[in-house]
């Protein structure tokens, strides 16, 4: 436990939790199942979250909402060293209460036919971006917090991925308005790419043809391809920093006309990449990659 340091602004629990938009219940949850809480301590008061401590709390928040279950997402914030994440511009994670307690009796009831038939209900009725934000990302909050309430629920984790992983498949493209596909990869080794299965899933819905490398896509063949189609936009995933290499965008082939380069996941220094247009959920992302084919 570290000491106060009177340069340093130290932060209560009801600050953190209001300024990330969560509950403090779940701030508590963290600390107890995680090891992910206040590391400050005054004498005759209560912990208190250093800078350090909010960035690794953001961190995880951003792993979680990009589709990281919450254990394992626990485990790579506890080692995170990148840069200092602000606290501003969080918003609240909106959720349909009834549907999301529903597939959360289903998920833990390993009801694999309802969470498939109810999650693809839900992409067909409201869409994918509604869906992921207000359905898919609380879900997942929710069955994060009962395993670190109880113990229990990593394959109920595992299994809700992989059922979010085939809906998302299914949504078709029904009729292209670009001519030349945008370009979709998970860069380096990076392996988590159920994010980016959504931003497929959402430009098709929205008549936007690309190109899905999916994970694990060298740079050579991001470049590649870049050479022969000349995409209108190119987005680039990193969940975890090992694998966002500046390097990778700088060096992508020069064509015309010029794309527009995306990057998106909390991998991301972006101190490193200056200069980079970042996007920070599905929502933006698909708005930026609709400005560049001209929607």
């Amino acid at each position: 436990m570290e000491l106060v340091e009177e340069s340093q602004e130290f932060l209560s629990v009801a600050s953190v939790a209001r300024t990330m938009a969560i509950a403090p219940a779940t701030l508590r949850t963290w600390d107890r199942r995680y090891g992910l809480g206040p590391s400050a301590h005054e004498v005759g008061r209560h912990r208190r979250y250093s800078e350090a401590d909010v960035t690794k709390l953001l961190y995880m928040r951003r792993l979680i909402i990009s589709g990281v279950v919450p254990a394992e997402a626990a485990e790579m914030a506890k080692n995170y060293t990148g840069a200092r994440i602000e606290l501003g511009n969080i918003q609240p994670v909106q959720q349909r209460d009834e549907l999301v307690t529903s597939l959360f009796r289903a998920a833990y009831g390993l009801d694999e036919r309802f969470l498939e038939d109810a999650l693809s209900q839900s992409f067909a009725d409201d869409g994918v971006v509604k869906t992921w934000h207000e359905v898919v990302v609380p879900l997942m909050f929710k069955i994060g917090q009962e395993w670190a309430r109880t113990d229990t629920g990593v394959e109920v984790e595992h299994l809700l991925s992989e059922t979010v992983q085939r809906c998302l498949h299914r949504v078709e493209l029904k009729s292209a308005v670009n001519t030349r596909p945008v370009v979709l990869a998970a860069v380096s080794e990076e392996q988590h790419s159920l994010a980016l299965l959504a931003v497929k899933a959402a430009l098709a819905e929205k008549g936007i043809a690309s190109y899905y490398l999916g994970a694990r896509t060298p740079g050579e063949a991001i470049n590649a391809i870049v050479s022969r189609v000349g995409p209108p936009a190119i987005f680039l995933w990193a969940l975890l920093p090992e694998n966002a290499d500046p390097h990778i965008f700088q060096n992508l082939p020069k064509v015309r006309p010029a794309p527009r380069i995306l990057l998106g996941g909390p991998g991301w220094d972006r101190d490193a990449c200056a200069g980079a247009q970042f996007v920070d959920d599905l929502a933006s992302t698909c708005e930026e990659i609709s400005r560049a084919v001209g929607l």
